[in-house]
């Protein structure tokens, strides 16, 4: 029986490693094939990708050149929308060829209108600021709201518009075409009556919340300065032996709670200091667009590259066709 049993695994052991052999037999056949194949019709494709650099080469050389400027802005009072659809309008003017209304947006002539060729806006995608949102979305809501929206629902509610920073893109056959289109695009947004009204109760609460703070802050030193005051006075009497202290347990644990408020309001005013700086205005503006634009040069643009690359597939596709219409007359011929 055991005798029986070993020549079974090894049956099976040899089925097993027969089975790997010809698959690594296969996929070597199959390699051995695709190399004899494009040794046989090298020429034909060598021919068919020089024809087709060739073309792609004048192309290139007689295609317009394009320019592109880049915008960074942080937009602030729920503007992002509005600000992606500004963008999207001028770039359908450019699609419909509206130059000479485009030239009056932006206050240029039309000659210099009619080079722009693309308006693009997208987010500039960072993990920390879904973070960032999902904290203040927790610390504004209550827990049962928490509980039954996590973090993964949370992100997968994320779209463009609520990432920080968004970048607008400008090209265009003139390469210094973009001067003053920043302070247009910027302009179309803040000059809102909604949004400045946002902006001036936003300021206005930063600023009394930062004159309240530092009020605090000069009352609670006023407070440390009597602790510390009376601290002393109570160290002098006791150095002689005037008087038996009860209390300094008590008063060293306020002088504690005030230096806890005291750091407390400080750190406040650290962080209404930031939200003055990023949130005063509708949208701030981190980098202009260079007032020189630079060339675009995209390999999936380039005509030698799609040149070279339909020439070569669309030769490989046609000789392809031709072997299989052989070996289907070939196999037609047998039956």
């Amino acid at each position: 029986d055991l005798g029986s049993l070993f020549v079974i695994i090894g049956k099976g052991f040899k089925n097993f490693f027969n089975f790997i052999g010809s698959i690594f037999k296969g996929a070597f056949h199959f390699l051995i094939s695709i190399l004899l194949f494009f040794k046989k019709h090298f020429i034909k494709l060598a021919i068919a990708i020089l024809m087709g650099g060739i073309v792609g080469l004048y192309l290139e050389i007689s295609k317009e050149k394009i320019y592109r400027s880049d915008l960074l802005v942080q937009p602030n009072f729920n503007s992002t929308k509005q600000l992606y659809n500004n963008i999207n309008y001028y770039n359908d003017l450019v699609k419909q060829g509206n130059f000479s209304l485009l030239a009056s947006i932006f206050k240029i002539d039309t000659a210099r209108s009619s080079s722009l060729r693309k308006f693009e806006i997208s987010p500039i995608i960072k993990k920390i600021d879904v973070i960032n949102s999902y904290d203040r979305f927790v610390s504004t809501s209550d827990s049962l709201t928490v509980d039954s929206f996590n973090f993964d629902d949370f992100y997968d509610s994320f779209v463009d518009y609520d990432y920080y920073t968004h970048e607008i893109q400008v090209e265009a056959t003139i390469n210094d075409v973009f001067l003053g289109l920043d302070e247009v695009i910027i302009a179309s947004v803040v000059n809102n009556n909604y949004f400045n009204r946002i902006k001036k109760l936003k300021n206005e609460q930063f600023q009394r919340t930062d004159s309240l703070l530092r009020v605090n802050l000069i009352e609670v030193d006023s407070l440390r300065n009597v602790y510390m005051s009376v601290m002393i006075e109570d160290a002098k009497n006791s150095s002689t032996g005037t008087s038996i202290d009860l209390g300094g347990s008590q008063k060293t644990t306020k002088e504690i709670e005030l230096f806890d408020t005291d750091q407390t309001i400080n750190n406040n005013l650290i962080k209404i200091s930031e939200d003055i700086a990023q949130k005063s205005e509708v949208i701030n503006v981190i980098s202009n667009f260079q007032n020189i634009g630079y060339e675009v040069k995209d390999i999936s643009k380039n005509y030698i590259f799609v040149g070279v690359l339909l020439s070569f597939f669309i030769t490989l596709i046609i000789i392809l066709l031709i072997d299989l219409n052989k070996f289907l007359n070939m196999y037609n011929k047998n039956i």
